[in-house]
């Protein structure tokens, strides 16, 4: 237990994806606290500006940032900083960014295209991540190795088939991601 004049250490760990790709609900799913949201209804301004196939039934978006915490010691905890999906409020990742350690990039195979914007973010800063393939209704589309080709991810990319509403499910992605920033922070450069 930290004595009383210590906080505990924090890691930052980024959930980004396209827009609907499940972020908003994997933060609340894994989120020890009640998750901090910026959601706001789509509007019919929006109508021309979101693409909507394929998640015809969504009617919010989230407008700057999902936060939510996990204590995994009483000297560690980890804050979940969940980005906007759509185009217009991706100026914001780059403050998200700042401290984190690593990032889960969320990859829903209807709309495979929205997700390229999230793995060139996190490669060009050379932040360590994993994908998490979220498979709605239980459905897997595609394997591991079809999407690492069409997203052309490298090797060392670690995939994940998981479902966002399950908190086993989101803990085991988290797993992986903290695996491998141990793993790329150990390797000899």
């Amino acid at each position: 237990m930290p004595s009383s004049d210590t906080a505990p250490d924090v890691v930052k760990i980024l959930i980004s994806g396209g827009f609907g790709t499940g972020k908003t609900t994997m933060v609340g799913s894994i989120s020890e606290i009640a998750p901090l949201r910026t959601e706001e209804h789509l509007t019919a301004s929006s109508v021309h500006v979101d693409d909507l196939a394929g998640i015809e039934q969504k009617t919010t978006t989230t407008v700057a940032l999902d936060f939510g915490r996990i204590t995994l010691t009483p000297d560690l905890v980890l804050y979940l900083f969940g980005t906007p999906g759509q185009q217009r409020f991706w100026f914001m990742w780059n403050d998200l960014a700042v401290g984190a350690i690593g990032g889960v990039v969320l990859v829903d195979t209807r709309r495979l295209d929205a997700s390229f914007a999230a793995v060139d973010f996190f490669e060009k800063r050379e932040i360590p991540f994993v994908v998490a393939v979220n498979c709605f209704h239980g459905i897997q589309r595609y394997s591991p190795e079809q999407i690492r080709t069409a997203l052309t991810l490298r090797p060392e990319v670690h995939i994940s088939m998981f479902d966002a509403r399950d908190r086993k499910s989101c803990r085991d992605v988290l797993l992986g991601l903290l695996d491998h920033v141990i793993a790329t922070v150990s390797a000899p450069a």
